[in-house]
């Protein structure tokens, strides 16, 4: 058989192998894509209760809302608002970046300033309400999407919101990579690291890229006497998009991971772009060198001391994972959502806007999920102390079991 008939037939079975592969995942993902997904360990979360009594204090992490509707009511604003009424002045909301759509705060004659100032107006209105502390993190896209003049767009940010609302925190301030510290109640603590100085290109505050690092684990180590939250924008583990998890979707349409309604059919040679971004990645994806160093570097810090709190935004999804001891969150669906992948390293994962809350009681902190829409609450659980693990029972065979029963 001439070699270029055995090719032929290689490449006709490959493709077929993939696009069954493909027609398997896109049907697996019917039937679990935007519904919550709990990991077996968390299954009888509902059966926990909440505490009776009023937390000590409250913390809503909302991420990524910079799409906020302008006009009429946007639901998750409306959440939000709902959320303050109940906490009152015992409550901080953080919002983790991705502060206004598509590329930050623009220079006052650029035409893309007025979407942002009408999208920033909307949430910077529904903050101004609220009688506890407000604290904005940057992320990429309030850094131009990390072009190398996203520091100035970051700057005029800050300074609207220096003067918009001047009784807010924009840490850390004018772009270091941090951290800082901001202590929300007794025995609670909060600092924030500028994960997007790691993976921005162009001018930004000078500063030794390995010493944050030794700085956050400092203040961990002085603070374990607290409860301690850690907040920048970037998540450290992710079951979506930015770590690495596509669609079937999105291997036949690639381009529609840029733009939703850019279906142009680029099956097999559409594979090679999930592919790239898992194994290489974007400026924006775990798998990109200057990302992959930050978040090893955060890791290496955080793992040393159990029971601390990340929580970051990006991902267009609720997650959350447990890993060596500590909680990751990723609420980073603020005004958009986008796929996740169920199961894996997480605990629990939802493609739904909403937001997570944390809620810090006398002995205890709990994770609330936050959505509108929902009758119900989806998934909370008690992060401190860790709720006790049963003993896995092990069935015995019937004639060991006799003898021991005799």
């Amino acid at each position: 058989m001439p070699a270029s008939s055995v090719f032929a037939y290689a490449l006709a079975l490959a493709v077929g192998v993939l696009l069954l592969w493909l027609l398997r995942r896109y049907l697996q993902e019917r039937r679990y894509r935007r519904r919550p997904y709990v990991a077996p360990a968390h299954n009888n979360w509902a059966a926990a209760p909440l505490p009776p009594e009023a937390p000590l204090h409250r913390v809503a992490l909302l991420g990524d809302p910079g799409a906020v509707a302008t006009s009429g009511s946007d639901p998750v604003l409306s959440l939000l608002a709902a959320w303050q009424a109940q906490t009152g002045p015992a409550g901080t909301i953080i919002i983790l970046g991705d502060n206004i759509y598509p590329v930050g705060m623009p220079a006052p004659d650029h035409a893309k300033r007025p979407l942002a100032e009408a999208r920033f107006d909307a949430l910077l209105g529904a903050l101004s309400q609220f009688q506890g502390q407000v604290v904005l993190l940057g992320g990429n896209h309030d850094w131009n999407k990390g072009r190398p003049d996203g520091w100035e767009y970051l700057q005029r940010q800050e300074a609207y919101v220096k003067q918009h609302l001047p009784t807010a925190h924009f840490l850390p301030v004018n772009g270091a990579p941090g951290p800082v510290t901001l202590q929300l109640a007794a025995g609670v603590l909060l600092v924030v690291i500028n994960t997007q100085w790691w993976v921005q290109r162009g001018p930004k505050p000078v500063a030794d890229a390995k010493e944050p690092f030794r700085q956050l684990r400092t203040i961990l180590e002085a603070n374990r006497h607290q409860r301690v939250l850690v907040a920048g924008h970037h998540p450290l583990y992710s079951n979506a998009l930015h770590g690495g998890k596509f669609t079937a979707k999105q291997h036949v349409f690639p381009l529609t991971t840029v733009h939703k309604q850019a279906y142009v059919p680029l099956p097999f040679i559409g594979s090679l772009l999930p592919l790239y971004r898992k194994v290489v990645g974007a400026a924006e994806d775990m798998a990109h060198p200057r990302y992959r160093k930050m978040r090893r570097r955060l890791l290496r810090v955080l793992h040393d001391f159990p029971d601390v709190v990340y929580a970051a935004g990006h991902d267009h999804n609720l997650q959350y994972f447990q890993r060596h001891g500590g909680h990751y969150l990723v609420s980073g669906s603020g005004s958009k959502t986008a796929f996740v992948q169920k199961g894996g390293q997480a605990s629990f994962v939802h493609e739904h806007t909403g937001f997570f809350s944390l809620d810090f009681y006398t002995h205890q902190t709990w994770l609330r999920t936050l959505e509108p829409g929902t009758e119900t609450e989806v998934f909370h659980l008690r992060l401190y102390p860790k709720p006790a693990v049963e003993p896995a029972v092990v069935a015995l065979p019937k004639r060991l079991e006799q003898f021991l029963g005799s």
